[in-house]
């Protein structure tokens, strides 16, 4: 059974930085997976942030290039997303998800508030 669990949110002014994580068990495929980040604020959609894929492919929403860094450990079965510069708008709660062979995976969450 695959599980994903993010943690690292909090809650952090304007300006600051935090590092999510996104550990992953039950999942033997993990180096071979594609793992994103997605947002969701309050009363919006959930929103691609970020992906990293098994052969090393990395981009970004527009809203966060250049503040946010995506980074995974394969031997840790885990994913990252370093934010730097943070806004208020970029307050919502984070999500982690892996995608392989048309299966797809979702964490339960990690609320990042950001008070300007």
């Amino acid at each position: 059974q695959v599980q994903l669990v993010e943690s690292g949110g909090g809650l952090v002014q304007a300006g600051g930085s935090l590092r999510l994580s996104c550990a992953a068990s039950g999942m033997s495929f993990f180096s071979g997976a594609t793992m994103a980040w997605y947002r969701q604020a309050p009363e919006k959609q959930r929103e691609y942030v970020a992906v990293a894929t098994s052969g090393g492919t990395i981009s970004y929403a527009d809203s966060v290039k250049g503040r946010f860094t995506v980074s995974r450990d394969n031997a840790k079965n885990s994913v990252f997303l370093q934010m730097n510069s943070l806004k208020p708008e970029d307050t919502a709660v984070y999500y982690c998800r892996a995608l392989r062979d048309g299966s797809g995976y979702w964490g339960k969450g990690t609320l990042v508030t950001v008070s300007s």
